[in-house]
């Protein structure tokens, strides 16, 4: 474990995890192995194995393993755990709240999207 950020009372962080300086890890758990860099934070989430975060990324209220997330993205409120992904910069996923309720998608070329 290297961690150079910072880590509240209530965050569970085991095996292999790298916290970068600036990174805050809130009421979370966190199972390496697992990179966070500078200035992300994870809130009320699971981070699992094989997953790297990139720079200044927030996750809240969500799950994320075996998945690559890119710089300044945003996973907010999801009731399913995101898995085997790769997020690119600057997305956001987040909980909808508008209605009707539908999956709203921006893909690029050659994505691929499974729901549940």
């Amino acid at each position: 474990v290297a961690v150079d950020g910072e880590i509240d009372g209530n965050s569970k962080i085991s095996g292999k995890v790298r916290v970068e300086k600036g990174a805050q890890i809130v009421d979370s758990v966190i199972r390496g192995p697992v990179a966070i860099a500078k200035g992300c934070k994870i809130v009320s989430s699971y981070i699992g194995p094989f997953t790297s975060v990139y720079y200044n990324t927030l996750i809240e209220e969500s799950e994320v393993e075996h998945s690559i997330i890119m710089d300044e993205c945003k996973i907010s409120g999801l009731k399913a755990r995101i898995e085997d992904s790769l997020i690119g910069k600057s997305v956001v996923i987040t909980k909808s709240t508008l209605k009707p309720k539908a999956y709203r998608f921006m893909l690029g070329d050659s994505s691929e999207v499974g729901t549940i």
